[in-house]
């Protein structure tokens, strides 16, 4: 963005956004930066909206002069229709969480998969990658394995609870691809795959608030598997905490949420984020999600 002066309208589109970290991340950035942003979140469930009004949506910000919009679900497929202009990587992932409104058009990216791209390369710089184990290749996991293909993982084994999903989401990377190995496998193969494998990433719920637990036995990980997670509420989940304990080298799923959030506040203002301090940032905004329970439980 040519003038720092200018301000900056950004806003989230989806459901139970409420709570999302992003918006604090972008403005605390553009703070620092001397940028005047504000971002807002567009939640369909407080505006008793259907995921279809999305178009309807992104024409309701342009006219309000909106710089452009993050997107998330369950209207990363369904905005695709409204767009004039995808990125390649977006295109071929078929998914767009970022939308730059730009002259009066708008321009689709995809930061998911590049936001965990920057967090492998940052927070597990030496991770090898002959053989990647996967669990789960919903949505998230679709970005995930797509930046792993991308980053050069030679052989990537999808593990998911719908072998249909696994083996659907093999066969389109594999088009997209043809040079890595891509292979759907079921829960009950991971004895067999893990002792074969250079790392894990964990692109499931489980190990969220809601959902507490280990994705897999934990016997499976040996001190030589890096271990990678998307869950960051809490930011130490079980799968993290336990694969240190054993020597593994870990990567939070923090990393990745910072991520993409650093490579949309580029799309949204031209500028470059600094991705440790919105890494603090964040981490802060963590603890004091955390803290809050018991803070309130304190006061009773």
């Amino acid at each position: 963005m040519s003038n720092r002066a200018e301000s900056v309208l950004v806003g989230l589109i989806g459901e139970g956004v409420m709570p999302s970290l992003t918006p604090p991340m972008h403005e605390r950035e553009a703070d620092v930066q001397g940028l005047r942003l504000l971002y807002r979140p567009i939640d369909l469930l407080e505006l008793a909206l259907p995921a279809t009004a999305v178009g309807n949506l992104l024409t309701a910000a342009r006219q309000m002069g909106f710089n452009g919009l993050n997107i998330t679900h369950p209207c990363k497929q369904l905005v695709l229709e409204h767009l004039d202009e995808i990125s390649d990587d977006a295109r071929r992932l078929g998914a767009v969480n970022t939308v730059l409104i730009q002259d009066g058009r708008f321009i689709g990216h995809n930061t998911d998969f590049s936001g965990f791209g920057s967090a492998l390369a940052d927070g597990l710089p030496e991770a090898k990658l002959d053989r990647v184990v996967q669990l789960g290749a919903g949505g998230a996991g679709s970005a995930v394995a797509y930046a792993l293909l991308k980053a050069g993982a030679k052989q990537l084994d999808l593990v998911d609870m719908d072998p249909h999903r696994a083996a659907e989401r093999a066969a389109e990377l594999g088009e997209l691809f043809p040079a890595a190995t891509i292979t759907p496998r079921s829960i009950a193969e991971l004895g067999q795959i893990m002792p074969l494998a250079d790392g894990l990433v964990h692109c499931t719920p489980i190990g969220m608030a809601a959902h507490p637990g280990l994705p897999l036995d934990i016997e499976l990980l040996e001190s030589r598997h890096w271990v990678a997670d998307i869950v960051y509420r809490p930011i130490e989940t079980q799968l993290v905490r336990e694969a240190r304990a054993k020597g593994c080298e870990v990567l939070d799923g923090g990393r990745m949420a910072v991520g993409q959030a650093a490579d949309a506040f580029k799309i949204f203002t031209g500028q470059d984020a600094d991705r440790d301090r919105m890494r603090e940032h964040f981490l802060e905004l963590i603890a004091s999600e955390e803290q809050a329970p018991a803070l309130a439980k304190a006061a009773h």
